[in-house]
């Protein structure tokens, strides 16, 4: 299919800030109000992309500074103490990187987003060089796509294989992502194929049937096993 899926290079951000290994503790915080932003992929002298350094990896320095941790604390937060007295961002990024390819799907990136509860990820190419970032919010623009154009594509790439005519006559409406399937079909075996692949249509937020089989009896759910065989 044409369509979908989308991938990461259509919705990430091109234009990065970074910062290299000697970059100051202070030079970070001042970048990341500049640019408003939680976090910075660390490059090496290549570009290439070797660590992240988040606000999350900042906040221990002003944590621990007017404390002196118990043991407890000590043995259980090791690294944020390690980044407490860290001052550049080779000393306080959180190494490797967790990245993402520009080919990858948005389904693959949210699931690692996910898996590692990070809000962004740095795109590196084959030889680890930055070329984007996508966040959170950069997944969900998909969701802002038109419903005339999710309805076309919905038309073009499954209705017209699954159910072509003149056998099977079904309509495709979308509301607000939510699409509705409506008419007749000769072959109802592929309904649940089709519920699937328009599921997987990026920017689908929910889909919906109303459809007859083509001698106009209505679609039925299967029967439950504890009423099979009863009169």
């Amino acid at each position: 299919m044409h369509g979908t899926p989308h991938i990461v290079s259509d919705v990430m951000t091109r234009t990065v800030a970074a910062v290299g290994r000697g970059t100051t503790f202070k030079e970070i915080v001042r970048l990341m109000q500049d640019r408003k932003v939680s976090a910075l992929p660390v490059l090496d002298g290549y570009g290439r992309v070797i660590g992240v350094v988040s606000e999350a990896d900042l906040l221990p320095k002003e944590e621990f500074r007017d404390s002196d941790p118990d043991q407890y604390t000590q043995l259980r937060r090791l690294t944020d103490l390690a980044k407490a007295g860290g001052v550049t961002a080779g000393e306080l990024m959180t190494a490797p990187a967790l990245t993402t390819r520009p080919g990858a799907t948005l389904a693959e990136a949210a699931r690692t987003m996910a898996r590692a509860r990070v809000k962004r990820l740095p795109v590196v190419d084959e030889q680890g060089l930055l070329k984007g970032i996508v966040s959170r919010s950069d997944l969900l623009k998909v969701f802002l796509r038109d419903d005339e154009d999710l309805a076309e594509e919905i038309r073009r790439e499954i209705v017209s294989y699954l159910f072509p005519l003149p056998a099977s006559a079904v309509h495709v409406q979308v509301h607000d992502g939510v699409v509705r399937l409506s008419g007749r079909v000769r072959d109802t075996s592929l309904v649940p194929v089709a519920a699937r692949l328009v599921r997987a249509v990026e920017g689908v937020v929910d889909v919906d049937f109303d459809l007859d089989r083509g001698c106009h009896e209505p679609l039925r759910p299967p029967e439950s096993p504890s009423r099979a065989g009863r009169p």
